[in-house]
Parts: structure tokens; sequence; C-alpha cells
């Protein structure tokens, strides 16, 4: 059996993948690693907590004595690392959380798993490794900063961050590299667009603009809300993280999009038509500082290379998005009231 070692594996993309990579992979075993901050839900996890082949730990990949546990008492074949904080908001009034949980907990994965895969690991310089081990680091479109009008980013295009948060996707990328480069470790790096989906947390402008829209509260549009983002559904995230990590070519970057180009604007005019509510609810605010006006993603590479393919066009994927939320206005008021902790606290295990 193969044991995937998922960090941030309780928020809104890694318990996706959590779960996708369960139903897809019966005969793996799947650790999931989560330190549960803000928008860390194990009410996510619904459906997977009985698995056998799934074992959830509270636990910071900045914490290198635990990270070590994790690692010899499961006997870790692969790491896909989703932990990180995300929102670039709150990544301008709090860096350093970003920087060190991005940066140093990403280098503190990299250091135990090349250790624990190497053939002899009491030989530091050895290159090397176990058959089949991986380290796969999930990162974001917004470490290459803006696109004109025109244009789509590439995996060869230099990393230009605008934010405090892409600045700490952008290092631990590099950092990851560097291990590839210097040790030999085998890696990969994706660099996905904006997802949406279930399970995402109300921050972000997709459920926001849905659960404001559903209590008839302001829906807050920065600046002009002309910014243009490339939409993937979650699900088309994770089928290409999966193939990444069984098929990806050591060391290579990949690019993950869903070739669904949309205004942030549009978006919200769309779901305020879907509901059925009018446009005064829309509230322009002051700009955000180093909001980057376009993202695009060439999804080429990955396309050719291992046969993956988005399958949600965004009319089909904001439609369920609406609807799941519509079906599941308890799980918003359950993170609120944080009473999901204590319905899953039994979920629990020290290592």
């Amino acid at each position: 059996m193969k044991t995937i070692l998922v960090t941030g594996g309780a928020g809104f993309i890694g318990s996706n993948f959590v779960k996708m990579m369960l139903e897809r992979h019966p005969e793996y075993k799947i650790i999931n690693i989560d330190l549960l901050t803000y928008a860390g839900n194990l009410e996510n996890l619904k459906g997977v907590e009985d698995s056998p082949n799934h074992v959830f730990i509270k636990g910071d990949i900045r914490d290198r004595q635990k990270m070590e546990e994790v690692f010899s008492v499961h006997d870790i074949d692969a790491v896909v690392n989703f932990a990180a904080e995300t929102h670039v908001d709150r990544s301008i009034e709090e860096p350093e959380v970003f920087l060190t949980t991005n940066i140093l907990g990403t280098q503190v994965l990299l250091d135990i798993a090349m250790r624990h895969w190497k053939v002899d690991p009491d030989d530091k310089y050895s290159r090397e490794y176990r058959d089949g081990v991986r380290f796969v680091q999930v990162s974001t479109d917004e470490v290459y900063g803006a696109l004109g009008e025109e244009g789509k980013f590439l995996e060869t295009m230099p990393l230009l961050p605008n934010s405090p948060y892409s600045a700490s996707k952008a290092g631990a990328d590099l950092i990851v590299r560097s291990y590839h480069e210097t040790y030999g470790l085998p890696v990969n790096i994706t660099r996905c667009s904006n997802n949406y989906g279930p399970f995402q947390f109300p921050e972000k402008l997709i459920p926001l603009m849905i659960n404001n829209c559903l209590e008839d509260r302001p829906l807050p549009v920065y600046g002009d809300g002309m910014q243009v983002r490339d939409w993937l559904h979650v699900y088309d995230h994770c089928a290409a993280v999966d193939a990444v990590l069984h098929r990806g070519i050591d060391g290579e970057v990949y690019n993950i999009g869903g070739n669904n180009e949309r205004a942030n604007i549009e978006i919200v005019r769309l779901i305020i038509k879907t509901l059925g509510k009018s446009e005064e609810l829309i509230q322009h605010v002051k700009d955000r500082p180093g909001h980057d006006r376009r993202y695009a993603i060439d999804n080429t590479k990955i396309t050719g290379q291992l046969g993956w393919e988005p399958s949600y066009t965004f009319e089909k994927g904001i439609q369920e998005t609406i609807e799941w939320y519509l079906d599941n206005t308890g799980w918003i008021e359950n993170i609120v009231s944080g009473e999901y902790v204590k319905y899953y606290e039994r979920m629990y295990t020290d290592i």
C-alpha cells in the first residue's frame, strides 16, 4: 500500500483532494495533517472520517519534531503539500505568518522527506532515493505577477510576485527547486489559477458573494471589478495534481488552468442574476494594494505531457457551486459557530 502525506488536507482544496484520492485509489493510505487554523475545517472531511485508509493528524508543518514522527511512524512514500496561508488580504496585514508557514514549513518538509527517502540515509551527499517517492509542491499562478491584456503565464516565465502571499509562495517554489537541483530530491511544482467549488472558505470571492447575496448584504467589489482571473474548478485541480503525482516528469513545473477567464464584476453579476437579487447590492470599495490586474494560464504543458484536461466549463461549474452553497447553508453556520469541532474531535490522532 502506498502512503501519501497530504498537508493542509482539511482546507478547501486539500480536503477535496483527500476525498478524490480515497475514491480513485482505494489501495492507498492517506495521512492528512492540518493545523486547523481558521480555514482548516474538519467538516470538509465529512464522509471519510471513518475510512480505515484515512488518518487525520492535527499538526503544524513548521514543527520539525512532529513531522519527523509522522514520517517515521507512517513510512511516507509521497508528499502533496497544500499547507499554506493563502488569502492575499490577510498577507498584507500579517505577512510574517505567511513567510514562516509557506517558506519555512515547506523547507522542514523537504528536509525530512529527503532524509527518510534516501537509499542510504546516513550519506547526506547521496542523490539516490527510493523508487516512486515524490514531493509535489502545490503553488499558484500569482507567483508570476500580473499580465497585460494579452498573453498567458508559461512555466518558463520569471517569478515576479506582487503581494506578501505570492512572494511567500514563490519563495517556497524556489526552495523546492533548489532541493531538486542540489540534492536530487524528486519533486514537481504545480501552479494553478483561481479555484472555486464546494467547501471554499467564505472569505473568497465566489462563496462570499453567494453568502452575502443570500443574506441581502452588500457585495464588496475591489475598484472597478475588472480584475481578470482564470477560474479552475477544484475537482479539475485535484485531478491535475493526481496526474502530476503519478506521471509528472521529475523536476518539472506544471501550470494548471481552467481556460475560463472572467472579470470579477462579471462573476458577481452572474451570482446576483442566478439568485434573483438586485445589482444595487454591489458596493465598490477601495482597491487593495498591489492588486494584480489579470492572470491567465497556459496549460499546454500538462495537457500535452500528462494527458490532463479540465472537464468543467465555467457555466457548469459556477451553477453547481451556487447550488452546493444553497444546499449547504448549515456548513457556513457551523464554521461561524465552531460547532463542527465538537463533533469531529474524534478524528484526531497524535501521530
